[in-house]
């Protein structure tokens, strides 16, 4: 499902369901109730690329030189993250198409990802002042606490 939050700031919702009708409700609730706007199909998707992503831990690994062997196939971006829980990680971006060819390389290299999944990345992100991010921000929460939603991506910085 796709649509705006408040100030502008475009948002992709991933969901899994057993029940379409109870899910396009609550998504449609969630984005009236924090004052957003439910959008058609199409809606922000451009805003967003889908892209392969890794997750791995940085232990051992040498970031130059690993970015060396893995562009031939298929990476797009090498950076520092971090998880969920605050450990740091290496994160890995390819387009989707190159996704198989870059869990091979990666697996023979010996690497076992933390994560392996497609996100819907936007590269052109809007920064908002404090208080408006958190209004945004406590309309991905209310989304993300809904059961049938599994992601939510969005563009704010």
């Amino acid at each position: 499902y796709e649509g705006y939050a408040p100030h502008g700031i475009a948002l992709m919702v991933e969901t899994a369901t057993n029940n379409v009708v109870r899910t396009v409700a609550n998504v449609r609730m969630h984005f009236n109730k924090h004052s957003g706007h439910f959008g058609a199909s199409g809606s922000v998707a451009f805003l967003f690329q889908r892209m392969g992503v890794f997750r791995l831990s940085p232990e051992g690994l040498n970031l130059e030189e690993l970015e060396l062997e893995l562009i031939d196939h298929g990476l797009e971006d090498l950076g520092e993250g971090v998880g969920e829980k605050g450990e740091k990680q290496v994160v890995i971006r390819c387009t989707l198409n190159h996704f198989g060819q870059l869990q091979n390389a990666i697996e023979a290299k010996g690497l076992t990802p933390i994560s392996a999944d497609s996100e819907y990345i936007a590269p052109n992100l809007l920064e908002l002042p404090e208080d408006k991010a958190t209004e945004v921000l406590k309309l991905v929460d209310a989304l993300e606490q809904d059961e049938d939603v599994q992601k939510v991506f969005h563009n704010l910085a």
